[in-house]
């Protein structure tokens, strides 16, 4: 039995997964690069968020940066606002950060827990940048609120499933993200 667990170990670490430690002590892990992470999320973008009669803003792909410290990723976008309300274009960015978790229903990686830090728009007058700011937290949650990150396969999962181990923690490091397995729950 020991031999079948560690030939499907082996097999499982040939298909991009690693273990941390010793293999015969340590779950196994799952690693998603800073790279895989950009790419994902970049298909997403441009977005285009009206708000009808004053103005539209379009956001363009974010830049991910990792943050390890705190477990979390932060984003910048570059963002540009126009409309009647507006009355000309203003160019700027949108920061935040979020955090991470698995959802079990379609085997996916996710921001949540959204923090936003600023909507800074170059030119703008304060009274229409105070409407915009406010507007942030909203364009956020539609940006990124539950947005996919990277999508586990079928093929990453069968052999963690096969040991009765399911996604569990996910950690932030300066290479990307390392996915731990835990025993599964019983229901």
């Amino acid at each position: 039995m020991k031999r079948r667990s560690l030939l499907k170990l082996t097999a499982w670490l040939s298909l991009g997964a690693t273990t941390s430690g010793c293999a015969s002590s340590a779950p196994p892990t799952f690693r998603v690069s800073a790279e895989q992470l950009q790419e994902a999320l970049a298909r997403r973008f441009p977005l285009r968020y009206q708000v009808p009669g004053l103005f539209d803003l379009n956001v363009q792909a974010p830049r991910l940066h990792l943050l390890p410290d705190l477990n979390r990723i932060s984003s910048q976008m570059s963002v540009e606002a126009a409309g009647p309300a507006l009355r000309r274009s203003y160019t700027g960015e949108f920061d935040l950060d979020f955090a991470l978790r698995y959802e079990p229903a379609d085997q996916t990686i996710r921001a949540h827990s959204l923090q936003v830090h600023s909507l800074r728009l170059t030119g703008l007058p304060a009274q229409a940048a105070a409407v915009l700011e406010s507007y942030g937290s909203v364009l956020a949650q539609q940006s990124f609120g539950e947005v996919v990150l990277h999508r586990l396969s079928p093929r990453d999962l069968a052999l963690p499933d096969s040991m009765g181990l399911q996604p569990g923690a996910i950690t932030v490091t300066s290479q990307g993200l390392v996915i731990g397995f835990v025993n599964k729950r019983s229901p």
